[in-house]
């Protein structure tokens, strides 16, 4: 049974996220952590888990860097299937950064379980940090096959509005992008955004995806 840092709203939710961190920064980060309260807030609960390598880390393991996304999709499924046992009610699928982009390479496998009705990406890493010529991931969301919501800063380095506007996404793939947003949703100093107002824009947008599901 996969070991879940939970965070629940305060009535039955509507759905249970699944949700994964980044490459760099462990399930329980500030990022995380706002993240989670927000969509509680939101009605959405939250089973936040790590990969191996992330929770190695924790017991005195080397800080060696994460597998190739790829390698990481199995360790995604053993916790959905731990999930499916310890909860009921709709699935979503998702990820800060890194782990939404695992999260939609599960979707696009062939055995996803009925309860799972979306996927929710935090800071797509849309290409290499500052590399926009660069090969562009966008498989996972177009082979993914249930309706994607990636939730952006505008100014992502990893894929900002003016670099995604110039793409095509698939008609399942929708985007919310959350104002002067950084990669981790945060505004500049001059800017009248604010993290937690654009953290709490995600969660949001979240509920509104998941009420239309």
């Amino acid at each position: 049974m996969t070991d879940f840092l939970w965070t629940r709203p305060e009535t039955d939710p509507s759905a249970t996220l699944l949700l994964a961190h980044g490459a760099g920064a462990p399930m329980d980060s500030t990022f995380m952590d706002k993240l989670a309260a927000a969509l509680a807030s939101n009605g959405i609960a939250s089973a936040r888990f790590e990969f191996a390598y992330m929770a190695g880390r924790r017991t005195g393991g080397s800080k060696r860097p994460p597998p190739k996304a790829d390698k990481l999709i199995g360790e995604f499924q053993t916790a959905l299937q731990s999930l499916l046992s310890q909860s009921e009610g709709p699935i979503l699928l998702g990820g800060k950064s890194m782990g939404g982009r695992v999260a939609a390479m599960l979707a696009g496998g062939g055995s996803l379980p009925g309860r799972v009705k979306g996927v929710c990406c935090f800071g797509y890493p849309f290409h290499p940090t500052g590399k926009p010529d660069a090969d562009w991931r966008l498989s996972p969301l177009e082979d993914a096959k249930r309706p994607v919501l990636v939730l952006q800063g505008d100014r992502d380095p990893f894929g900002n509005k003016a670099e995604i506007d110039e793409i095509t996404l698939p008609g399942s793939v929708s985007l919310t992008y959350l104002e002067d947003g950084n990669h981790d949703f945060g505004p500049r100093g001059k800017s009248p955004a604010t993290l937690d107002g654009n953290i709490t824009a995600a969660a949001e947008a979240v509920a509104a995806f998941t009420s239309g599901l």
